[in-house]
């Protein structure tokens, strides 16, 4: 099943929820849609549903019109953020429910949902009722009863952001495993730009309801397009140093200068915004030819085995993501380091003009 949205714009009221979207999921592919809280991911995935229709614009399934369709008539499946089950039917009754309103034969529903259970490895709770499950467990249950009626078209909607680092993290990476045997298409929504990476596949990156940027993960992640694509795609956010080019230099911060090499040789005289992820600065230097920037530290947050350092270089804020756990002094003055080739540049009207190599990611 090829699935088509051609022009297709959501306004309620005063607000527009989605504009101009175009997009096409080929049969059996793998798509993440990125954004920040509302960015439109939900509305989106409400119209792919059929629980919504577009204000203007056309959905169309193998060339067909479905713009119209009701949910009902399409073979579709959803898991949400919470935790929806039946709460007076058992797990087992909860999986099965789609098909016993689909009627199927009875042993073939204890097959489907057997399966299920196991791959979701909740086969163990299939006689308790909701209550009796912890968090985690409930949502295994509602991704069981979406995989099992073998939709052609499932959507998950932030389906991990209720439940613990621990629980997130193991599901990410069943859920990996569960998509790669599936011949459906599958619609991912998620904030985190790391959950996205891991998942793979194609990606959409949204903001205020737009279609900012598509293609696969990777390619994206290594080439955003725009400032606004590498600040979503980005966490934290990416940082940024105004700067400018002449003479075959290039300078930015307080007083650096680098000659134009590598990637950023082909670059033509006039100003520019250097970006540069916070994973790529340093509290040490690394190679020869790398940058130290003069900094003072106006906030550090201790976040599992990372520590995230707020930095001022001279009127510009910065973020240094370092490996383990760091206690800094606010207020107190620190060198961090860059090296050239980690910088991504944007001209003046925020589009991207030079990124770094892959292989030094």
């Amino acid at each position: 099943m090829g699935l088509t949205l051609e022009k297709l714009d959501k306004i309620v009221g005063q607000e527009v929820h989605l504009k101009d979207i175009d997009l096409h999921f080929e049969p059996g592919s793998r798509n993440v849609i990125l954004g920040r809280t509302l960015a439109g991911k939900t509305s989106l995935l409400r119209i792919l549903a059929g629980l919504d229709r577009p204000t203007r614009g056309r959905l169309l399934i193998n060339g067909e019109d479905y713009t119209g369709v009701t949910v009902r008539k399409r073979s579709v499946a959803m898991v949400y953020q919470q935790f929806i089950n039946y709460p007076s039917m058992t797990v087992y009754r909860n999986i099965a429910s789609p098909l016993l309103l689909a009627k199927l034969d009875t042993a073939e529903i204890d097959r489907k949902v057997r399966q299920a259970a196991e791959m979701l490895h909740i086969e163990h709770l299939l006689d308790r009722l909701p209550a009796e499950l912890s968090g985690g467990q409930q949502q295994r249950t509602a991704i069981a009863r979406a995989l099992v009626k073998d939709a052609q078209l499932l959507l998950l909607d932030e389906p991990l952001v209720n439940l613990d680092y621990k629980l997130r993290e193991e599901l990410r990476i069943e859920l990996q495993a569960i998509f790669e045997r599936r011949e459906s298409i599958v619609v991912y929504t998620t904030t985190e730009p790391a959950e996205a990476l891991m998942l793979g596949g194609n990606i959409v990156v949204m903001d205020e309801g737009r279609v900012l940027q598509t293609g696969a993960t990777p390619d994206v992640y290594h080439h955003p397009g725009t400032l606004k694509v590498a600040e979503v795609f980005s966490d934290p956010p990416i940082n940024y140093l105004q700067g400018a080019v002449s003479g075959g230099r290039a300078s930015f911060g307080e007083g650096i200068q680098i000659p134009l090499s590598g990637h950023l040789a082909d670059l033509t005289d006039g100003d520019y915004m250097f970006g540069l992820r916070c994973n790529h600065l340093f509290l040490a230097r690394r190679n020869p030819d790398d940058i130290e920037l003069s900094a003072r530290v106006t906030l550090s947050e201790i976040n599992g085995s990372e520590t995230f350092i707020h930095i001022v270089h001279g009127q510009d804020g910065l973020v240094v993501q370092d490996e383990g756990i760091h206690p800094v002094k606010i207020g107190s003055a620190l060198s961090v380091f860059v090296n050239p080739s980690r910088l991504f540049v944007y001209n003046g009207g925020g589009e991207l003009v030079a990124s770094p190599v892959q292989g030094r990611y």
